[in-house]
């Protein structure tokens, strides 16, 4: 792993920081994770400008998994938990220690996706099948 010396303006060091704790991973993994997304959402096209606070992570199996931006959760586990177990948003958001305008959007994500989500779903419980 190579290294890269960082100027942030403090403002935004600052809300890293923030955001950094509330994921409780340490503000190098936080820009780690910041930085990934971003070069993989961009180098894969994949990312839906309707919804920007979602993007493309590459899952254990190579494909690419739609989490929220900054957080590494996967909109499917939002999703599954508001389809297959009918909690509220609100519920979903003090779960997962997430803002409400999160969930809401990963929501609207999941219904204008649904086929990719629910394949996604699919794919993951084959697995576990497999691997039982």
């Amino acid at each position: 792993m190579s290294r890269y010396s960082l100027s942030l303006p403090t403002d935004l060091k600052q809300e890293a920081e923030r955001l950094a704790v509330e994921q409780g991973v340490s503000l190098n993994q936080f820009i780690l994770w910041a930085v990934a997304e971003k070069v993989g959402g961009l180098s894969r096209g994949l990312d839906d400008p309707r919804f920007p606070q979602i993007t493309y992570r590459k899952g254990a199996a190579g494909a690419p998994i739609a989490v929220l931006r900054g957080s590494g959760t996967r909109v499917r586990t939002l999703w599954a938990a508001h389809t297959a177990w009918s909690w509220s948003p609100q519920e979903i958001a003090r779960e997962y220690g997430l803002r409400l305008e999160q969930v809401e959007e990963a929501l609207s994500f999941g219904d204008a996706h649904e086929s990719e989500i629910e394949a996604d779903l699919a794919s993951e419980e084959e697995l576990a099948r497999a691997s039982a």
